[in-house]
């Protein structure tokens, strides 16, 4: 961390390069910068949390595909929801096995 006086020296470093009139302007857009980073950080938190969301979804899709007997072998999950709809819609007994049994 910076100490009180390294803060200090920086400041007053800062005042000579730019001048009095140029601080409010220079802080100015120092807040904009931080701003403009938690806006990003706020918004790249919220897309791990829907990509966390698809992954969960994905994996319950894949179990149910098992249980019902479906191949997953590579198949997508937009294939495996096609094939479970599928085997839905035909009307043929659901035969799931219990989780773990």
């Amino acid at each position: 961390m910076i100490g009180t006086q390294e803060l200090v020296l920086i400041l007053i470093a800062v005042l000579f390069l730019f001048g009095p009139s140029k601080l409010p302007e220079l802080a100015q857009s120092l807040g904009k910068a931080v701003g403009e980073f938690k806006k990003a950080q706020v918004e790249a938190e919220h897309k791990l949390k829907t990509f966390e969301k698809t992954a969960d979804k994905d994996i319950k899709i894949h179990n149910l595909a098992v249980q019902m007997g479906i191949s997953v072998e590579d198949k997508t999950t937009e294939q495996l929801i096609e094939e479970i709809r599928a085997e839905v819609l035909s009307g043929k007994e659901l035969n799931l096995k219990a989780a773990g049994a």
